[in-house]
């Protein structure tokens, strides 16, 4: 019959040579097709992937340069550090307890206020200063007062103003009592012979000078 001739024939031509080659071809073209199809999804996944850790990286590096922001140079302010306390030191820490009595008086005697008891006690030695306390009794009117007080403010040594109490009050003159500290350096302030500071359950012991 003609179908049985037409499939024959078919049959005969797909296992000739010729018939293998087209279909290897065709086997390969659909093998090709199909690694392409794969590399161009495994490609899209990869950049995706690579733009993903380049934000992450990104992200990572900015976080390190904001928490290392504070530490750029951090030596050369240390430097100026050192260097603004050694000018602290030789400038306003007095270099004895001489030094401190007689500023105090000079201070005084400038403002017109009266003197009339400071007693001078030393704290525990520090490392590298030694506070001096003054418990200091003062008379005058008000403005002889304030300006003791600015003056010590104000004074190249270094003098804090703790407490200021009003004591008395007679004819416009004022009387003060005044808790006033310094620091020495810890040879210094040794070598001062003043008595401890008193705890402040304390009596203070007698240091007037």
């Amino acid at each position: 019959m003609k179908i049985d001739v037409n499939l024959a024939a078919v049959r005969e031509k797909l296992l000739s040579p010729l018939g293998w080659h087209a279909v290897a071809f065709v086997a390969l073209l659909v093998l090709a097709m199909g690694l392409g199809v794969r590399l161009a999804l495994d490609w899209k996944a990869t950049n995706g992937s690579s733009a993903e850790v380049l934000e992450s990286k990104q992200v990572q590096l900015k976080a390190l340069d904001l928490q290392t922001t504070p530490l750029r140079g951090l030596d050369k302010r240390v430097d100026e550090a050192h260097k603004q306390l050694a000018s602290f030191y030789t400038k306003r820490v007095p270099p004895n307890y001489s030094t401190i009595s007689m500023r105090i008086g000079e201070i005084g005697i400038k403002s017109g206020v009266r003197l009339t008891r400071v007693q001078y006690t030393q704290g525990k030695p520090g490392s590298v200063l030694t506070e001096i306390a003054m418990d200091a009794s003062i008379g005058g009117d008000y403005p002889a007062i304030m300006r003791f007080v600015n003056s010590l403010e104000r004074d190249p040594e270094f003098f804090l103003i703790r407490d200021m109490n009003f004591t008395g009050q007679q004819g416009g003159q004022v009387n003060v009592r005044m808790e006033i500290s310094t620091w020495l350096r810890p040879a210094d302030a040794l070598a001062s012979g003043l008595p401890p500071t008193p705890e402040p359950n304390e009596t203070a012991p007698k240091g007037d000078r």
